[in-house]
């Protein structure tokens, strides 16, 4: 499973935004890849699990995945047409997550805080 996790993450490396399992099967058996799309999902999920991979769900509910740049805890401004994707730092939001919890009686506390909107190079192509 190693190898065919690190192939996975590999074209998670080489993409520039995010990618449905489908997409990453598709690219790997279009390589010659030997894998099925069971053990691509279990390769994904895997790397979530371990903080390698970013991993999204699109407004269809469907999960999407990229590499992950930063080590650390972080959220994504995303663009609705493009997929452009910027890893930002969100210290009010890990606050009030904190706050919301603790004051419900709440431990252990975890959040995911995706933005959508639309880059300026989209903006500016929209306009043209």
């Amino acid at each position: 499973m190693s190898n065919r996790r690190d192939a996975v993450h590999e074209i998670l490396r080489q993409s520039e935004g995010f990618r449905s399992a489908q997409d990453v099967y598709a690219e790997m058996r279009a390589e010659g890849a030997k894998i099925g799309l069971t053990t691509v999902y279990r390769a994904l999920q895997a790397l979530a699990d371990k903080g390698h991979v970013d991993v999204l769900r699109t407004d269809d509910g469907e999960s999407v995945y990229r590499a992950c740049a930063s080590g650390d805890h972080h959220h994504h401004l995303v663009c609705r047409r493009c997929g452009r994707t910027v890893e930002v730092a969100g210290p009010a939001v890990e606050r009030w997550a904190e706050a919301v919890g603790s004051e419900h009686g709440f431990t252990e506390i975890t959040h995911t805080v995706e933005v959508f909107g639309t880059c300026s190079s989209c903006s500016t192509a929209a306009r043209s």
